[in-house]
């Protein structure tokens, strides 16, 4: 978790207004642009306004879809579900940081990618491959056809912390 205030941090106080947040994201974290962009694809369609409601009571945020059981410690940073809903590149931020804990743990691979949805239980190794799989195919497109996935508000700057 240090990771994502780093990256927050290190956002926030750099000076590249008009950076690319997809590429400084990837950049910090070691994860691809593409993997990242595929999973903001499968969690919300590339919508980063939408907020999810889970059967276990929790909710998730934003383009990457964050957890709200992570809302506590991100709280202490200063990040609330506002800012993950609002700001597109801080959803991002979060999103790649969060993977990169589940990178940590699995390498760099697609149970690392599983277990961004899933979580990292011992009993959950179905889950992640399942939705690892969700992600792959949309992976597999973007690399195919040699497209970039874009954000449906494109007409936005997403590369400005407010």
């Amino acid at each position: 978790m240090k990771c994502i205030i780093f990256l927050v941090l290190l956002f926030l106080t750099t000076s590249i207004a008009n950076a690319d947040c997809w590429k400084f994201a990837a950049q910090k974290s070691g994860v691809e642009v593409r993997l990242l962009k595929s999973i903001a694809q499968v969690e919300s369609g590339m919508d980063p306004s939408v907020v999810g409601k889970n059967n276990n009571g929790s909710r998730d945020f934003g383009l990457m879809q964050i957890n709200s059981t992570h809302l506590g410690w991100l709280g202490k940073h200063g990040i609330n579900e506002s800012m993950l809903v609002k700001d597109p590149c801080v959803s991002v931020l979060v999103g790649a940081a969060i993977l990169k804990n589940m990178v940590n743990i699995y390498g760099y691979g697609w149970e690392a990618v599983g277990a961004y949805n899933a979580g990292a239980g011992k009993n959950k190794h179905r889950l992640r491959m399942k939705y690892a799989r969700k992600v792959w195919g949309i992976y597999r497109q973007s690399s195919r056809e040699n497209i970039l996935i874009p954000l449906k508000d494109s007409h936005r700057n997403i590369a400005l912390l407010r």
